[in-house]
């Protein structure tokens, strides 16, 4: 049998003793720090990973001077001739000549010779010539969306880390891409351990529904996992130490049989998978029973309390963070915001608190209880408070709620 090995942690701590919060998700963090290998998708199979190079402008964008408004491509000043139409997609423009004008669609390409747009509500035609109505006089360049505004070609627009989303495909197939060079995402096994759990209907003595296998899985999947349907495994030894050693996924979650309970052997069965504890307990409230192991072959074991506002606190704190390193993505700066009222903390942990946000600050919410799940869905983050909590006008972290 093989033992689990304490690994070394900022401060000359090991992971037989309860890290800080802080010192927690560093760890968490360097642990995945060997992302997957990347792989080059197409834009639409490309949504929610993460860009493994940067992304760079295949193209000046725009790629040709455009109109920005409807109305009329103008040459020099005033009164213009009008002759002719131009539409966007229109190729082979002929050139504007001085004191002409073109009447221009929204995104077409403007004439050479041309000066500025003139807005169509601000024209005016009288007989063959057209006239500035304008409130001010028109500038040369108005309303002109000229030839590389927003990049050039070569020039890098997103750095490699950066999480593909909507509008980072809409710019790169604005610039010329076809495809994009995105990480393989992690594959999460998710593991709901204890023989308490029902997963339809109500409650009854003794029986308590699973909160953790509905709303664990999304929260993994906004952090770029691939998660597949959670497997329940009963208080059994022998079931749990096969489930970790046997599953292939790159990173495992389980939920409860962290503490030292009569049924807790997830400890145990770490011992005999041959893993390699990280993360042994943390320093914050809700959630301090939580831990991070290595698993052979590079794989890891993020153990989740069984309490479903303490599981959404490990995961916050551990599986997050191991997951964006996986996956490739950068740290980013921590969101900021102001108390606007006193929050409460624990005199020694950090606590993480479900808030909302007002015109003064993040407020708290009630039912914050590690069995709670009431306030967590009216949260829009968690404020991580401080030991001693955090004065009315401090400024503290906030983790998003997905």
């Amino acid at each position: 049998m093989s033992t689990v090995e304490e690994a070394a942690v900022p401060g000359g701590r090991s992971a037989a003793g309860p890290l800080t919060w802080p010192q927690a998700r560093a760890a968490a963090r360097r642990a995945g720090l060997h992302p997957l290998p990347p792989q080059r998708l197409d834009l639409a199979e490309a949504l929610g990973r993460t860009l493994a190079e940067p992304l760079t402008a295949l193209t000046d964008l725009p790629a040709f001077d455009t109109s920005a408004m409807d109305g009329w491509a103008v040459a020099g000043p005033g009164p213009w001739r009008v002759a002719g139409r131009i539409l966007a997609g229109q190729s082979g423009v002929p050139p504007l000549e001085d004191g002409a004008a073109a009447e221009i669609a929204t995104g077409a390409q403007l004439p050479p010779g041309a000066t500025a747009v003139l807005r169509r509500e601000h024209g005016e035609r009288i007989g063959a010539l057209l006239h500035d109505r304008s409130p001010g006089s028109l500038t040369t360049g108005q309303d002109v969306r000229p030839r590389g505004q927003e990049c050039r070609r070569g020039e890098a627009l997103l750095a490699a880390g950066t999480p593909v989303g909507p509008a980072v495909l809409g710019l790169a197939a604005a610039c010329g891409h076809d495809g994009l060079a995105v990480r393989r995402r992690p594959v999460v096994e998710l593991l709901v351990l204890g023989d308490e759990l029902l997963c339809a209907g109500v409650p009854r003595p003794g029986l308590v529904r699973d909160a953790l296998g509905p709303l664990l899985p999304p929260w993994l999947r906004a952090a770029g996992a691939e998660v597949g349907e959670p497997r329940a495994v009963r208080d059994d030894f022998g079931l749990l130490r096969d489930a970790v050693r046997h599953s292939t996924a790159d990173v495992v979650v389980t939920t409860g049989g962290t503490a030292a309970g009569p049924v807790d052997f997830l400890h145990r069965a770490l011992t005999e998978a041959g893993a390699r504890l990280l993360v042994d307990g943390v320093a914050v409230r809700p959630g301090h029973p939580m831990l991070l192991a290595e698993l052979p072959g590079g794989r890891h074991l993020v153990g989740l309390p069984g309490n479903p506002l303490a599981a959404v606190a490990g995961v916050v704190t551990l599986a997050l963070p191991l997951l964006h390193a996986r996956g490739g993505r950068s740290a980013g700066e921590p969101a900021l915001a102001l108390a606007a009222v006193d929050l409460a903390g624990h005199p020694a942990d950090t606590r993480l608190l479900p808030v909302r946000r007002t015109a003064h600050g993040v407020v708290p919410l009630a039912f914050d209880g590690p069995a709670m799940l009431r306030g967590l869905a009216r949260a829009e983050a968690l404020a991580v408070v401080p030991p001693g909590g955090a004065a009315q006008g401090a400024t503290v972290e906030l983790l998003e709620v997905p």
